[in-house]
C-alpha cells in the first residue's frame, strides 16, 4: 500500500465488518467479553463454528453442482462459495490445532 493516498478508495469499505460475513458473530466471537457475564463458553463457539463450517461447505457443494449442471450458477458465485468454505474450514482447524497444542502443552506440565 505503499505509494497510495490514503482517500484513494482502493480499500474504502473494507473493514473488520464488510468483510466479516457473519461468520465471527455467528460464532460468538465478535460479541464475547474477556470473563463477562454475557460471554459465550468455548465449547459453544466451536458448536458454532462447526456448523457454520457445514453450511458453507453445503452451500459451496450446492454452487458447484449448480454450475455443473448450467442451472444458472455464475462461475464467480460458486468460487466465492467455496473460497468462503475453504476458509471456514482452515480457521476451524487452526483453532482446533492450537486448542489441542494448548491441552498438551498443560498435559506436559508437572505439579
Amino acid at each position: 500500500m505503499v505509494g497510495l493516498p490514503v482517500g484513494s478508495g482502493v480499500m474504502s469499505g473494507v473493514g473488520i465488518g464488510g468483510l466479516d460475513d457473519g461468520f465471527l458473530s455467528d460464532a460468538g466471537v465478535a460479541t464475547s467479553n474477556a470473563g463477562g457475564a454475557g460471554s459465550v463458553p468455548f465449547a459453544g463457539v466451536l458448536q458454532s463454528m462447526v456448523k457454520e463450517t457445514t453450511k458453507l461447505d453445503q452451500k459451496a457443494s450446492e454452487a458447484v453442482t449448480g454450475l455443473l449442471n448450467g442451472s444458472g450458477v455464475e462461475v464467480h458465485d460458486a468460487m466465492i462459495a467455496t473460497q468462503k468454505a475453504n476458509m471456514a474450514f482452515e480457521l476451524a482447524l487452526q483453532v482446533r490445532n492450537k486448542a489441542v497444542g494448548a491441552y498438551q502443552q498443560m498435559m506436559g506440565m508437572q505439579f
